[in-house]
């Protein structure tokens, strides 16, 4: 009854001293006449969604109509907004406690009392908002070094706080103070534009924080993770640089560079700093002789010297070494060489003429009939390609595969402005090599590059950029199999079975081995300083490819 006759008065004192008519209040509040006439009586018990409306239209707060006077009332109260406020220290023990612990009794609680309303409100906003930001911080402890170790461990306590002082707070002043709340409780038209807008950038950060390598397995990696093994297999391997590559849905997905350009000063390698390619001009060589087939300015199973209007040794040289053919004058098998022998290491040249005892040029066996890797046989067709084009390997991988692709900064030639930015190879010990800087253009090996422009060129591989798929298919299938126990050195003539279950294979300037995921396509690059390795899943659109500037690459 008492609090009838308290209401009855407020509502009188409220309506008199803005000179409101109950009419003149019924149209602003949109409470009938007649409800109105009843509060004003103390004869009916007011619904809270009444006195809301009113205290709308009078332009005041709702508890300005409906105060506790009494005592034993105010003492329940009390303690009914202690529970209120200490409900969420639950959610220090179970996750989302804090949120729904207070949302029951939200509830069931808030048309008792304005005050319950009120205070709910603002503690579940809070909630809400804190346990947003405490996902946020967790996933910044993963994911930002240093920093997101400091914002993890800052919330908990931070919240702690915030809980302990409110509890005090509403005991003396009966009044709360939550930072950080955004208001999901009470959301007008602006305010759900806001929420979603948070929502979305909260979404992005969340995906972009969480940025994880996808492995062919199904599995995740992410790119904190991936990192730190890196760094840990440098380490090991004592690696003084290292770009990596990895593609997913055929496209670059992770580039990152670790160590030095140049260990002994501490400059930083880079996406973009010029490294050798060493071997890995061959694929690009091999790319670049389909695309002259398509062209039909030669046929892959033509013998090379056809095309020649006289014997290849009667040619005075015009490099300094590598274009001498006069060893082949008693040579009686190099005539039968085709481009597809010369892609696919089936030649029958050796690796390199100087690893012969006495430096001498010759066919070791019956061409296309085994496997040899062999840098001769693919500088080989690049002389019979610049004698029939009248143009030098620069010019044609200019035209045919840089530019088309928008490989800036690769040729098979020195550049001056590599000077500016260029990774030095190192020994094992991190002595620098002396760099290179006078290498005639040779298809099989002096590809200069950087780590984001051989990005560019695996992601033509995987998306069938240049060539026309048939080209693409004989590119990567097999040509020969590999039965050889090593690449290079003496084991190169022993043979062996043990790579039969991959049916590890050479295609045209590709290596090759089949996997669960299907036929995978990979290329090495070895030199002074410089290891190199790229696979490749067409199948699965994925690859990764590492760039070493160190002797101890080979380690990693």
């Amino acid at each position: 009854m008492m609090e009838k006759e308290s209401i009855a008065k407020n509502l009188v004192y409220y309506r008199k001293q803005q000179g409101l008519s109950q009419e003149k209040l019924s149209e602003k509040s949109t409470v009938t006449v007649r409800t109105i006439q009843r509060i004003e009586k103390a004869s009916v018990n007011p619904h809270l969604d009444t006195l809301k409306l009113l205290a709308v239209g009078l332009g005041i707060q709702l508890e300005d109509l409906k105060p506790i006077d009494n005592p034993k009332e105010e003492s329940i109260k009390t303690k009914w907004l202690l529970l209120f406020h200490g409900l969420p220290l639950l959610g220090v023990v179970v996750p989302f406690f804090n949120i729904l612990t207070v949302l029951f009794l939200w509830v069931h609680k808030r048309e008792d009392n304005s005050l319950y309303d009120l205070h709910g409100r603002k503690i579940i906003n809070y909630n809400i908002s804190i346990t947003l930001i405490f996902i946020m911080a967790f996933i910044a402890l993963l994911t930002v070094e240093g920093y997101g170790f400091l914002f993890f461990v800052s919330v908990v306590p931070l919240n702690f706080t915030i809980i302990i002082f409110n509890m005090f707070y509403v005991v003396k002043k009966q009044k709360c103070f939550y930072p950080f709340a955004f208001p999901f409780l009470s959301l007008n038209k602006q305010g759900k534009q806001l929420l979603i807008a948070l929502l979305v950038i909260f979404s992005s950060c969340s995906t972009s924080t969480e940025q994880a390598i996808t492995r062919l397995d199904g599995s995740k990696l992410t790119f904190d993770s991936l990192e730190q093994k890196v760094k840990l297999l440098m380490n090991q391997a004592e690696v003084h640089g290292l770009n990596m590559t990895i593609l997913e849905n055929n496209e670059v997905f992770y580039q990152n560079s670790f160590g030095y350009k140049n260990f002994q000063e501490k400059t930083a390698l880079n996406d973009t700093t010029s490294i050798y390619g060493a071997s890995l001009s061959k694929a690009v060589f091999g790319v670049l002789v389909m695309k002259l087939v398509e062209e039909g300015v030669l046929d892959l199973d033509t013998p090379l010297e056809s095309y020649l209007p006289k014997k290849i040794y009667q040619y005075e040289p015009q490099t300094r070494w590598h274009d001498d053919y006069s060893d082949l004058e008693t040579d009686r098998l190099y005539h039968k060489i085709t481009a597809r022998m010369c892609l696919s290491h089936t030649s029958g040249f050796p690796n390199w003429r100087w690893f012969e005892g006495d430096q001498k040029l010759r066919v070791k066996f019956e061409p296309g009939e085994k496997y040899l890797y062999s840098g001769e046989g693919m500088v080989f067709l690049q002389v019979v390609i610049e004698k029939l084009t009248g143009k030098g390997l620069e010019e044609l991988a200019q035209e045919k595969v840089f530019t088309p692709l928008k490989m800036d900064n690769s040729s098979f030639q020195w550049e001056t402005h590599y000077e500016a930015d260029f990774a030095y190879g190192h020994q094992s010990d991190g002595t620098l090599y002396q760099k290179d800087k006078d290498n005639e253009p040779r298809g099989p090996s002096t590809l200069e590059t950087t780590a984001s422009d051989y990005a560019l060129f695996l992601e033509a591989v995987l998306n069938k950029k240049l060539l026309s798929n048939q080209s693409w298919k004989e590119i990567l299938q097999p040509q020969i199999r590999i039965k050889s126990k090593r690449q290079f050195g003496p084991l190169s003539n022993q043979t062996t079975d043990e790579h039969d279950n991959i049916q590890l294979s050479y295609g045209l300037s590709f290596g090759l081995l089949k996997t669960p995921y299907g036929w995978a396509a990979f290329k090495e690059g070895h030199g002074n300083g410089f290891q190199h390795y790229f696979i490749l899943f067409p199948e699965a659109k994925t690859g990764v490819m590492f760039m070493t500037n160190s002797d101890r690459g080979k380690y990693f």
